[in-house]
């Protein structure tokens, strides 16, 4: 293709004419932050390659504010700005196209120019108009020259002349999204900043390497350090000095492995009162997949931690109690037996029953006891006690699952007044009554059925004392599952459904 036909850019749209408002168009050259683009390396060399192109000893690029037009770069002048009241750009910069001035002395509109006049001695112009892509005229990229160029400048010289000034417009577009995007992340981080510092717990934030870099205010509020303590001696010392070996273990295996990282160990708050706290992060992988980044908080369990201590403390208590009140009947039981030695048969029936209902007491207190069980073995000794009552029945049936500890004591507990609330009120209560329990385990689910039959009809306020709100918090609570209860006239139809995760 000729060089003649060859047009490298469309010619620019000319500008907005809702932009052309003095306002509008100040708040656009603000956004560009110009003064960082004094002197500009790039602008500068598209400037000296706009004079060689054109064969002037003049280019530049002027952007045209309220007072002046400034110049960013330039080439064969020395001058900064000039008034804008004496500027050929602020012309050019309402066309669409290169405005050229072959004479300035025979254009009516600049002759009394001083740059024409005075020792400027400005003749010949050309620029091609800077406008932004939202349409608001900036200034132009221009070239001059002394001497009157009749002809103007050729068909390439214009060309190339619109494609410097996209070139102008793209740099000047992307300092100007670079901005932006510094303000919008800016704003973003004083937004995520703020919310940090407001909620009640201690976020921080760390390196793949460990060290932490960010903590909140609530931290800084809780310590007492300034924000200079980051990983030190001074920042080990807030940790307890009978948990710091435990904390660094742990987080040192959480980086190593990749994994989420928990602990629980206890700070020294400003005060000098030491407080249990529950550390809690997750890593953000980077490109390769490792760990670049570990986002956490710190919450104050203190306070819970000491109550469920004291509530352990008296659940153990009252456990103690309870055996030794099981072993004093049992005793009283075998004393009373050498006084009649033809119950013997009874004797031994109920203190075998006394034994089961004592180990059924221990799973409903003792998550260790209950450690490694299974369903059906965890549901045959809970219900051990009323397996061979005089007259009565007892199915249990069904899929197993394995139990954990922490789940065993709630599966206990809901058992265990099911079975207590049978004997005083239920199918174990009369002559001829029965339970079966079925278990029917799913791909994500465990559901016990427990139906009794034989016995009188239940009470109308059945399932509302304390026992039974107990059980249903254990269920929602500890097992995330749900409990269901039909009080049928044939007898009590439980439906016990748990998440097979949360055994």
């Amino acid at each position: 293709m000729p060089i003649e036909q060859f047009e490298p850019w469309p010619d620019a749209a000319p500008p907005a004419p809702d932009m052309t408002v003095e306002a509008r168009r100040n708040e656009v050259l603000l956004a560009y932050d110009l003064d960082q683009l004094d002197d500009d390396p790039e602008l500068s060399a598209i400037s000296a390659f706009a004079a060689q192109l054109c064969n002037v000893p003049t280019a530049m690029v002027s952007l045209v504010e309220e007072e002046r037009q400034r110049f960013l770069t330039r080439v064969g002048i020395e001058e900064t700005e000039t008034k804008r009241s004496t500027s050929f750009c602020a012309h050019a910069m309402l066309g669409h196209d290169v405005m050229q001035v072959t004479d300035a002395t025979r254009d009516n509109r600049f002759a009394h120019y001083e740059v024409v006049t005075g020792k400027q001695h400005v003749r010949f112009y050309a620029g091609q108009p800077l406008i932004s892509h939202d349409g608001a005229p900036l200034g132009a990229l221009c070239v001059i020259d002394q001497t009157p160029r009749p002809g103007g400048l050729t068909e390439l010289q214009i060309n190339g002349l619109k494609v410097l000034g996209q070139a102008v417009m793209r740099r000047l577009r992307h300092r100007r999204e670079i901005l932006a995007a510094h303000a919008e992340f800016e704003l973003g981080r004083k937004r995520l900043q703020t919310l940090a510092d407001s909620i009640p717990d201690m976020a921080w934030s760390a390196k793949a390497d460990g060290t932490f870099d960010y903590f909140n205010r609530p931290w800084f509020e809780f310590t007492g350090f300034d924000d200079s303590v980051m990983i030190s001696q001074e920042f080990e010392s807030v940790f307890h000095p009978d948990d710091r070996a435990e904390w660094s273990a742990a987080w040192d295996t959480a980086r190593t492995e990749g994994v989420t990282y928990e602990a629980e160990f206890r700070m020294l708050r400003q005060d000098g009162e030491y407080r249990w706290m529950l550390a809690r992060g997750l890593p953000v992988d980077g490109p390769d997949g490792r760990p670049a980044q570990w986002f956490g908080t710190l919450t104050d369990i203190h306070d819970a931690r000491v109550r469920t201590e004291e509530q352990d403390l008296l659940t153990r208590e009252l456990s103690h109690r309870i055996k030794n009140i099981f072993a004093v009947v049992g005793g009283l039981v075998a004393l009373k037996s050498r006084d009649y030695p033809e119950a013997g048969p009874f004797t031994q029936d109920i203190t075998k029953t006394l034994q089961a209902l004592n180990r059924a007491h221990t799973y409903v207190t003792d998550q260790q006891t209950a450690a490694n069980e299974t369903l059906q073995g965890l549901i045959g000794k809970l219900m051990a006690p009323y397996a061979n009552l005089p007259g009565t029945q007892l199915s249990i049936t069904g899929d197993d699952a394995p139990v954990s500890g922490r789940s065993a004591t709630p599966l206990a507990l809901v058992f265990h007044e099911l079975a207590t609330n049978c004997a005083k009120y239920g199918s174990f209560s009369v002559v001829d009554g029965a339970v079966d329990i079925t278990a029917k385990v799913s791909a994500t689910h465990v559901t016990i059925i427990w139906q009794e039959r034989g016995g009188p009809p239940p009470p109308e306020e059945r399932g509302t004392g304390f026992g039974s709100r107990l059980v249903e918090k254990s269920v929602n609570g500890q097992l995330a599952g749900t409990l269901d209860r039909n009080f049928a006239a044939t007898g009590l139809i439980a439906t016990l459904s748990v998440p097979l995760a949360s055994l």
